[in-house]
This record gives C-alpha cells, structure tokens and sequence, in this order.
C-alpha cells in the first residue's frame, strides 16, 4: 500500500480511520525528523496508520489569511510537508500515511490532532530554542497537556542511534505502587508485548534518614529521642515489603499478558536518577502524567519532568483516565 496523499490546512479531528493513528509533528528540524523515523516504525508495530503533522510558521498562517482575504486563489504549499512526503515515499515504508499541514499555536493544533490517537510523538526540541536546551517548550507542554500518551524520541546527543527501530531494547517502566494509574501500567505491558521484548518495571523507594544526618533542634524544648540506628536488616525488610507490593500491583496485568517476561525490581534510591541510567540500554520509558495541582489542573511529576530532560531513550508519558 501507498502512502496515502490525504492533507489537511487546518487543526481538526485527524483520526477518522477505524483504527486510531500515530501521529507525529514535525517541523524539518533533525530531531522532529527523528521522532518520524521512530514514529513509522512503532506505527508499523502496532498496525496503525500514521499521521505526519505540521503547523505552518506564523508568518505563513498570516500570509495564507492575507491572500484568502482577496479571494479564492491556490492554497500555499507547505514546503515542510513536501519535503517530509518525499523523504517518507523514498523509504517505501509499507503503512497508510497521510500528511497534514495545520494552523494555530503548535501545541494546540498537534493536541487537537491527537485527540483520538493511539499515540503523539514528537522529537525533544525543534528548530526554536537554544542549541543546548535538553527539552523543547513544544514537548514540555504537550507532555503535560496531551490527550494521548505522548512518546519524545531524544536528540543524537543523548542516544547513539534508532536504527533497530521501536521494537529495540526492554520497556522501562517506573512504578509507584500507590500513585502510579492502570493505564500507565497498561500501557507498558502492551509496549512490551507489541515490540516483543521484556518489561522491566523499577520501584524505587527512600530509605529513613541515618541518626547523624538529622539537625539538631535549635531549643531543648523541641528536641525529640533520636531514632534508632537503621541497620541492614531493617533495610532488607523494607525491600521485601517494596517487592511484595510491587508484585500485588503487578500480578493482574502480568496474568492478562502472560507472553511479556516481566523483570520486577525494587530499590532504595533516586526513582529519576535510576531510570535515566535504565534507559541507556532500554527501548522506550514509560512513566504517568499523574501529579494535579491544587488547582485542579494536570502537571508533569518531578520524575516524568527529570526523565524527559535526560533519559537516552524515547520517554512515553501517559496521561491519567479520562474522569
């Protein structure tokens, strides 16, 4: 099958086939160019079409308004759009493509794009921005406002390459048995099952604070008996309580997909810091979008957030269940 030739000029409901999309944004820029090589061979993995998606410049938007206004005339061609067309033709990828120019603020038309899509991936950064921002304003907004689970394939310099495509390497899962929602957990275990390649689901938790590293109270009066010394055993006793939690939470996802080879692990430590050392050698992060602010509206987590800045490996975050 063909590419499809199917584009649209504005930010509308892009997900009109019987099976909901992949859809990418890109811009020309390296790193949103990544993000389509990595979006093509995970729309592959899980049967779906692919969207490829581009916000024109501002400038083009007033341009195209401007002409509109005098009367019917040609659309304006988006070179982007064209550019990207051409490059995804000469690879003979096998799967529906449709190509899709759009207009409005970049991440309202790529949210709106992406509203009834499988998944939203775009790359760490695009043409804006300083060269040694780690993580773009695009990204960072979408991470925290996307209607689907959002997948940032990092730039070159925090990954040695995705030629294997997205079925390379373990899904990384970070898990806090409490807090973590189902669908974030789903979400894993169906990466996992799609790619072909075990889950590793990491629990990290803290340790109590040594007797030696607690101030000391500035009055007698407000001085309490200092706590006993932590010693091995009690360390090893909190592990097997993380660990069996872990399992608890774990076990009905792992009996509805029984073919994923789960590797549990539950460690004292810094959750972010240990699952960007994870993803060096991991396929794909999956972490939740879970964390509301009082105000009601949805944020990043620190561990999402830390993750996107500086995992080596496509980071997906998931955003909570519908209400």
């Amino acid at each position: 099958m063909s590419p499809s030739p199917t584009s649209a000029s504005h930010a509308g409901d892009l997900s009109t086939a019987s099976e909901p999309p992949v859809v990418v944004g890109v811009d020309g820029s390296e790193h949103s160019l990544r993000a389509l090589e990595w979006a093509l061979s995970a729309a592959a993995e899980l049967g779906a079409p692919l969207v490829v998606a581009h916000v024109r410049s501002d400038a083009l938007q007033l341009g195209a308004a401007r002409i509109a206004s005098l009367g019917p005339s040609p659309e304006l061609p988006d070179t982007v759009v064209t550019a990207v067309r051409t490059a995804v033709e000469e690879r003979g990828h096998v799967l529906p493509v449709r190509y899709a120019s759009l207009d409005g603020s970049v991440t309202d038309a790529l949210t709106t794009a992406a509203r009834d899509a499988r998944l939203l991936v775009t790359g760490s950064r695009g043409r804006g921005g300083f060269a040694s921002l780690l993580l773009g304003s695009t990204s960072r907004t979408l991470a925290a406002t996307a209607p689907c689970p959002l997948v940032v394939v990092p730039h070159e310099a925090r990954v040695a390459g995705l030629e294997d495509g997205a079925e390379a390497g373990r899904v990384l899962l970070g898990l806090h048995t409490e807090e973590t929602p189902d669908g974030v957990v789903a979400f894993a275990f169906e990466a996992a099952h799609h790619r072909g390649v075990p889950l590793e689901a990491v629990t990290v938790f803290r340790l109590p604070p040594q007797p030696g590293s607690l101030v000391v109270a500035p009055s007698p009066a407000l001085q309490v008996p200092p706590p006993l010394p932590f010693t091995n055993d009690m360390e090893e006793q909190l592990v097997r309580e993380a660990r069996r939690e872990q399992e608890e939470r774990l076990r009905p996802f792992a009996e509805r997909r029984p073919e994923v080879a789960l590797v549990p692990v539950a460690v004292p430590g810094d959750a972010a810091g240990l699952l960007v050392e994870g993803s060096r050698d991991a396929g794909l992060l999956v972490v939740g979008r879970h964390h509301r602010h009082h105000f009601g509206s949805l944020l990043v987590g620190s561990v999402a957030h830390a993750v996107l800045h500086h995992a080596h490996c496509p980071v997906a975050v998931v955003p909570p269940a519908a209400p």
